[in-house]
């Protein structure tokens, strides 16, 4: 069993930075870690993966070459770091872990879920 926390997110003015944090209770060491971002009225929309090596990434267009996904396997961690914010990016962010091992972009990959932490960018 995974039990993923994410720290607090914030307000941030656009064009500042953030760093999301989560927490993982249980061996997610052979686990992709990503994170989603679901904002009011919309989808939840997929923002970045990382494999269980960390070895390899993947970034949804809007956010890439802004928003870094890191981890640390053995504080049990994953990292969102996020740069040059834009109002757009303004959403509940989740963190997930999925058994597959590999980057992926459905949230169907993943099988354990955070309570999301609420991200606000003002213009």
């Amino acid at each position: 069993q995974v039990q993923l926390v994410e720290s607090r997110g914030g307000l941030v003015q656009a064009g500042g930075s953030l760093r999301l944090s989560c927490a993982a209770s249980g061996r997610i060491f052979s686990y992709a870690m990503g994170w989603f971002r679901q904002a009011p009225g919309k989808e939840r929309e997929f923002v970045a993966s990382i494999s269980w090596s960390g070895g390899s990434t993947y970034y949804a267009d809007s956010v890439k070459g802004r928003f870094t996904i890191s981890r640390d396997n053995a504080r049990r961690m994953v990292y969102l770091q996020m740069n040059s914010l834009k109002p757009e990016d303004a959403a509940v962010y989740y963190c997930a872990a999925g058994r597959g091992g590999v980057v992926a972009q459905s949230q169907y990959e993943y099988d354990y879920w955070g309570q999301g932490t609420q991200v606000t960018v003002s213009s």
